[in-house]
């Protein structure tokens, strides 16, 4: 699931939230703290918590950090994947699963539209701002019985790549670069991309970047960039921790103006369940230590190399000495 997807689905996501449940039959989550997910602890001296993770590779793999860093900590741990936010958010809030990794602006904006409905696409309360953001979130998450622990450097969220040759032609670092250089591109996109603020108009109102046309290929496919790649296309919408792009020779061009929302990456926890302080504790460690890098490291490992994201978790909360040996 692109960022890109996540951000814009917030608002319409929500509002077809009811139905999506009456789809599933009513049927909710089995807290089943054996886990049905991908690994499991056992029982453990301080409890047990089921962790949750989207039906993506990153998300997956954070989960797993999630839950192998809190199985060191004392807890039983299983992790339960569940296939978008518009069903594990109703179960964190009703206890049915304890944890989740999640990004501050989707989330934020999730619940300002599960909040106030058609409203909230005027008045959006997620920004570029890691802090205000984290903030307008905790005031949307606690009514809802729901936690939301600090954000740390690690950020998943829009980006835009060029190749390594129109880089270097061009002397592109930043968008802003692309802007001043009055270099007219095509984008490789999602076909929302004409209208979405952090898309070609956020591109051409806060970069002055012309842009040609939108190449409606998706957003980080591999069609999107094998277009870029050859020359097609000369921007393609993607995110910062994107683990392909050395393979078709692309780099990201820095956000230098903050066009996009902080997405940074956050665990949520059930309040209730969840919302002690050797849980934070536990969890905090990592969130200081994961780095936006990292992340692209760990996409790349389960995505080019194959690996289970429970070994790729294990391996780096080893290599940080974030869990014992």
């Amino acid at each position: 699931m692109s960022k890109i997807l996540r951000t814009a689905g917030a608002v319409l996501g929500t509002l077809a939230l009811a139905g999506s449940l009456a789809a599933c039959g009513g049927d909710s989550l089995e807290k089943d703290k054996g886990g049905s997910g991908a690994s499991s602890g056992g029982g453990g001296k301080k409890g047990s918590l089921t962790v949750g993770a989207a039906g993506f590779t990153e998300s997956a793999v954070l989960a797993e950090l999630y839950s192998q860093i809190l199985r060191d900590a004392g807890y039983g741990t299983s992790v339960t994947t569940v296939k978008n936010r518009e069903l594990y958010e109703p179960a964190l809030e009703k206890g049915e699963i304890d944890v989740v990794p999640e990004y501050a602006a989707t989330l934020t904006e999730f619940l300002n539209a599960k909040v106030n409905g058609e409203k909230a696409k005027d008045k959006p309360l997620a920004s570029s701002d890691a802090a205000a953001t984290v903030a307008e979130l905790t005031k949307l998450a606690a009514p809802r019985g729901l936690k939301v622990l600090p954000a740390g450097a690690a950020v998943d969220q829009n980006a835009f790549a060029v190749t390594k040759e129109f880089a270097t032609k061009n002397n592109l670092k930043t968008l802003s670069d692309l802007g001043k250089s009055k270099v007219k591109v095509k984008v490789a996109a999602g076909d929302e991309c004409t209208v979405r603020p952090f898309c070609a108009p956020g591109l051409k109102s806060t970069y002055g970047i012309e842009v040609g046309g939108i190449d409606p290929k998706g957003v980080g496919t591999p069609q999107a960039k094998q277009a870029v790649k050859d020359g097609v296309d000369q921007l393609v919408l993607t995110t910062t921790t994107d683990a392909t792009l050395d393979q078709y020779g692309l780099v990201l061009l820095e956000d230098d103006k903050k066009l996009q929302n902080a997405d940074n990456v956050l665990p949520v926890v059930n309040a209730k369940e969840a919302g002690g302080q050797e849980i934070a504790d536990a969890l905090a460690k990592l969130t200081k230590a994961l780095t936006t890098g990292d992340l692209v490291e760990l996409n790349r490992k389960v995505d080019a190399e194959r690996a289970k994201p429970a070994d790729v978790a294990k391996d780096y909360l080893r290599s940080k000495g974030l869990i014992k040996k």
